[in-house]
């Protein structure tokens, strides 16, 4: 199976945090998954953790390399750039990742969000979900029990692979019609 690939400065083991979430499910690929993680104005239709998505410059509605955007998540009001942006083909995991930003001084948090979305063998489909972060919030995050990032990853993972399955079965009904 493959891996994130991660920018110098954000490797896991080397930050104040690191989250890792991973679901494993049949009966979807992940070319049925990527539109609903790639365009992330969809992001708050499915996660509850998601909100108040911004393009800057107009972008959108796909995520693409080098592009900025801005969410809220955990409390933060984020601005991000994709740093990565690979759609899932017959012989490659989708990727797709950003670096995001909030805040300034002792409040500042750095973070490094990457997610793969890979076709396995047998009909299932893996999507895994890492963040490094940096910073004092980070080491708050960290500290807090229940964890809220391996918490809401989590969500973030069901409510994604729920939407992926609702979204395949209208577009099923759609055919029967």
């Amino acid at each position: 199976m493959n891996e994130i690939i991660w920018p110098e400065g954000y490797l896991p083991g080397f930050t104040e945090n690191f989250a890792s979430n991973e679901m494993i499910v049949t009966g979807l690929s992940a070319e049925e998954i990527w539109p609903l993680l790639s365009q992330a104005a969809k992001w708050p239709s499915y996660y509850s953790n998601s909100a108040n998505v911004v393009f800057h410059d107009h972008g959108g509605p796909d995520l693409k390399e080098d592009m900025r955007f801005y969410f809220e998540t955990f409390g933060f009001p984020v601005e991000a750039q994709c740093n990565e942006y690979l759609p899932p083909s017959a012989t490659n995991p989708g990727r797709i990742a950003w670096h995001g930003w909030a805040g300034e001084g002792d409040t500042r948090l750095d973070v490094h969000h990457a997610w793969l979305v890979e076709n396995l063998p047998h009909g299932r489909v893996r999507i895994l979900t890492q963040e490094t972060q940096k910073g004092k919030p980070a080491i708050e995050l960290a500290n807090a029990e229940p964890n809220p990032m391996i918490n809401g990853h989590q969500d973030w993972l069901k409510g994604l692979i729920k939407a992926a399955r609702e979204a395949k079965q209208a577009s099923l009904g759609d055919e029967s019609a």
